[in-house]
């Protein structure tokens, strides 16, 4: 009788767990698919794409994505090939075309990371402070540069840029030969 007892509590406890684990798992999924869509819904639809060339002797291309956030601020999403390792490599964003030299930074996002290829900026303001949003991005006469580094001599490689907004109606660069130095700090 006792064994019975007990098998019968064991039986419980296991059909009780086999509850309270399916239980936990459905309440976990509905909780992602929540996060999931308020990501999605942080998001107009609106993006635009604009490629990447190769800027050295480094074989490194991609593209920058921006996306209009629902607040009317703007994701920037930068994908490279070509990285490896620890190195992070800072992005710029200047007014102007990708051959201007000298140009001024107008915009620091954050740097692409060396063993992902990418980084993923929410912008919001200007080197200057000033607010930017996504539909006056996307109207800049302007280009974003990649650099090997954010010091040294290496500072001044630029491994990879593109004309964003209207600047991409005046490429007038002529790939690798055509991108001018950015001004250095």
């Amino acid at each position: 009788m006792l064994a019975l007892k007990l098998f019968f509590l064991t039986f419980l406890k296991s059909q009780a767990m086999k509850k309270l684990i399916w239980g936990m798992l459905a309440v976990s999924m509905m909780v992602a698919c929540q996060e999931g869509e308020k990501a999605k819904d942080d998001f107009t639809g609106n993006e635009a794409t604009y490629p990447l060339v190769a800027a050295s002797e480094y074989d490194i291309d991609g593209s920058v994505t921006f996306r209009e956030k629902t607040d009317g601020t703007t994701t920037i999403t930068v994908t490279i090939s070509g990285t490896e390792g620890d190195i992070e490599h800072p992005v710029h964003l200047h007014l102007g075309n990708i051959a201007e030299p000298g140009a001024d930074v107008y915009a620091n996002l954050n740097p692409v990371l060396g063993k992902t290829g990418k980084s993923e900026t929410d912008l919001t303001t200007l080197a200057d402070e000033s607010a930017i949003t996504y539909q006056q991005l996307i109207k800049l006469f302007a280009c974003m540069k990649i650099h090997l580094s954010a010091s040294g001599p290496q500072k001044d490689i630029v491994l990879a840029a593109g004309n964003i907004g209207s600047a991409t109606a005046d490429d007038t660069s002529l790939g690798r030969l055509g991108v001018g130095s950015c001004k250095s700090n």
